[in-house]
């Protein structure tokens, strides 16, 4: 009888055991790499503004829900919460306080030099190797991943306004 019992508890500290370690949720990429968007409110409401503006149309210029090009969602975005970012994406990156890439933090921007002669784009990092972006003409607001070898081969830097 005692070797039941003993095979119940492996058996029970086995079945709860796995439960600690169950898959993240599909949400996952809306927290930083370190769970660091959790403890601050800025960053979660930036996210959680660019979150609510993916499928978003592009539009050269725009800055506001009827269309966006990838500057104007970063300045629509920060400005609904309440922090000013100049317009431009060479002039956000300009001004923004530096980061390394290795640190960022959900709500940080992300800077590319697109070679191809379109010039500077940003994006906004949404954690685990995530950034939400205005990608380009004909297509809408969306997440991309930094893992992807044109987005990661394009990557100039990145830095905060948080």
């Amino acid at each position: 009888m005692g070797i039941r019992r003993g095979g119940f508890w492996l058996l029970a500290i086995l079945v709860l055991g796995g439960c600690a370690t169950a898959p993240p949720s599909r949400d996952a990429w809306s927290v930083s790499d370190a769970g660091r968007a959790a403890t601050d409110p800025r960053r979660q409401a930036v996210l959680h503004e660019a979150d609510a503006q993916i499928g978003t149309p592009y539009r050269y210029g725009g800055a506001d829900p009827r269309g966006f090009d990838c500057s104007g969602l970063v300045q629509f975005v920060y400005r609904s919460v309440g922090l000013a970012v100049p317009r431009t994406a060479a002039a956000q990156r300009r001004h923004a306080q530096p980061v390394a890439v290795d640190h960022l933090q959900a709500g940080d921007l992300v800077f590319f030099r697109i070679v191809d002669g379109k010039g500077d784009h940003v994006g906004i990092y949404a954690g685990d190797g995530w950034f939400i972006h205005a990608p380009s003409g004909g297509k809408a607001v969306s997440r991309a991943s930094l893992a992807n070898p044109y987005w990661r081969s394009q990557l100039a830097g990145a830095g905060t306004y948080l």
